[in-house]
């Protein structure tokens, strides 16, 4: 599955460099020399490096299944069945840590502080008021008449 691995990491390291407006490599050495200029960017850099981490103990855990898979045909044992959750627990990691990154690059995601009026000026919207009322509605300042009721 390396050709999936390069889409999940490659895909993030495309949409972290547009983000920050410059190569990765760059911006790993941003944050190394002064990191806390930039926490968001110290925050990414840092979970891009956990999830390339978790992608290679992914890669080896692979690569060690099929190596028993190709050497023992049949049915699975209890180490290739260790060597099949190894591989599922490394594509959980590899997984979370992505979505880590990607809501990090989210400036709309939920639990961020909404934008100043600094960034609503820039181009990007204002986040919209909540869909259901959430101040109780206002009395009318007049008395109402109940309606005559017809009889026939």
């Amino acid at each position: 599955m390396p050709d999936y691995a390069d889409d999940v990491t490659g895909v993030l390291t495309e949409q972290i460099e547009a983000h920050f407006h410059m190569s990765l490599d760059e911006l790993r050495r941003a944050v190394a020399v002064a990191p806390q200029a930039n926490s968001e960017a110290t925050q990414v850099v840092h979970w891009h490096g956990l999830l390339t981490q978790a992608q290679g103990l992914l890669d080896r855990a692979e690569d060690d299944l099929l190596a028993a898979l190709s050497t023992e045909p049949g049915e699975l044992d209890d180490p290739a069945m260790d060597l099949a959750h190894r591989v599922n627990a490394a594509v959980t990691t590899r997984d979370g840590r992505a979505m880590v990154v990607r809501y990090l690059l989210d400036p709309d995601a939920p639990g961020k502080p909404s934008p100043g009026p600094g960034r609503a000026a820039a181009g990007q919207a204002a986040r919209p008021a909540p869909a259901l009322q959430t101040s109780p509605a206002a009395r009318p300042a007049v008395a109402t008449v109940p309606a005559k009721v017809v009889t026939r």
